[in-house]
């Protein structure tokens, strides 16, 4: 017994030249998503039917003025799911399948809507319209890069005028 192993344990010679990842990075897909310029008409109305769930119609309209302003950013899509907190939604949903289809016949997607969480005071991302979309995305490949417009939470005062 060697003075490295006086406990009497075995210990198994590892080469790290051999060693391999119990799950191997999924490689860029051959299909990818194509994204639309700008968002379409209908995206406004649906965000700000999600976002009047839970903000006053006050900051509802703040948000979707400031996001129709909003320049386009690219986010990865499980970057977008883990900042918003949410769950991967399945191949097998119905809006999912509908996206993919959507992808896979080069079908524009529109870019998403969101919110900008803020960190400090425990508020996660909302994705305000395109969550199918994202999940979409991600199903392809989790790396894929998502087109967004992005805004920051109004500050209260500011909207209210208080």
């Amino acid at each position: 017994m060697s003075d490295d192993n006086k406990d009497g344990d075995k210990k198994k010679d590892v080469k790290l030249d051999t060693w391999e990842p119990a799950r191997k990075p999924s490689p860029p897909p051959q299909v990818q998503a194509t994204w639309r310029a700008d968002e379409a008409a209908h995206d406004y109305p649906a965000a700000a039917n999600y976002l009047s769930l839970i903000a006053d119609p006050a900051t509802v309209d703040k948000i979707v003025d400031d996001l129709k302003k909003a320049p386009i950013e690219h986010f990865r899509a499980n970057d977008l799911l883990r900042a918003a907190r949410l769950e991967l939604l399945p191949f097998d949903d119905m809006r999912v399948r509908a996206d993919l289809y959507k992808i896979m016949t080069a079908v524009p997607l529109s870019p998403v809507l969101i919110v900008r969480g803020d960190m400090l005071a425990g508020f996660p991302l909302t994705i305000a319209d395109g969550y199918h979309r994202v999940c979409a995305s991600y199903q392809l490949f989790e790396g894929t890069y998502v087109p967004a417009k992005v805004v920051d939470l109004p500050v209260k005062e500011k909207v209210h005028g208080t």
